[in-house]
């Protein structure tokens, strides 16, 4: 299988008549190779228009979501950015080819070490991950340019508001276990601008200030 010729194909037919026009978004998604963030079985739809399945219950979402929640972000190649939910890594790579440092946290053990063991495997140097809940943020790096959280919310963390950037920009899924709406929130002055891009649904985020259960109360 020539999964160069899928990712091209997946840049000029599903990112680019959508909209999507940062070309330095486009040519990250021109270079990363996605199939290696999905499972072997799966690799034959790596690139197709819908998300895939990654293991615990998580999904990689499909190549428009993920590009437009990055380019939402507006990224220009010196920012800090914190990721919520480290899934694959693929959304974390993508970052690291637009932003000068990426932390990335995941709940999961064994889905942190695989996006792990991927990223060193493709040379990121430019990319920390932890474990934990993300909903509590990276405290130990107070002050991110960028924040992007790949699971739904039903209201925006706090912690993260905290560790915001004046100036900053965080993108999200806002809403219900099953329908939210991504939205884009600057800060400027300590005060929030909240920005409604589209329907969407993803995963509940589970921890202390998202959905929370039994284990992260």
């Amino acid at each position: 299988m020539d999964y160069a010729i899928l990712r091209k194909r997946m840049v000029e037919e599903q990112l680019i008549p959508r909209g999507i026009k940062n070309q330095r978004v486009l040519d990250a998604f021109s270079k990363i190779e996605r199939h290696k963030f999905i499972p072997e079985n799966l690799r034959n739809s790596a690139y197709a228009d819908f998300p895939l399945p990654i293991g615990e219950g998580q999904t990689i979402s499909q190549p428009y979501i993920v590009a437009l929640m990055t380019e939402c972000l507006d990224l220009i190649g010196q920012e800090k950015v914190l990721e919520i939910g480290t899934g694959s890594g693929y959304q974390a790579a993508i970052l690291a080819e637009l932003a000068k440092e990426i932390y990335t946290i995941e709940r999961f053990e064994n889905l942190a070490k695989q996006a792990e063991n991927i990223l060193n495997e493709l040379g990121y140097k430019n990319i920390k991950i932890k474990i934990g809940d993300g909903t509590l943020g990276w405290p130990q790096q107070p002050s991110f340019d960028r924040i992007i959280i790949t699971a739904a919310s039903p209201k925006i963390p706090l912690p993260l508001i905290e560790q915001l950037a004046d100036s900053g920009k965080l993108i999200l899924p806002l809403g219900e276990s099953f329908s939210q709406v991504l939205t884009l929130v600057e800060k400027k002055e300590g005060k929030l601008k909240s920005i409604d891009i589209c329907g969407c649904v993803f995963v509940p985020l589970i921890g202390k200030h998202g959905w929370g259960n039994k284990k992260d109360d």
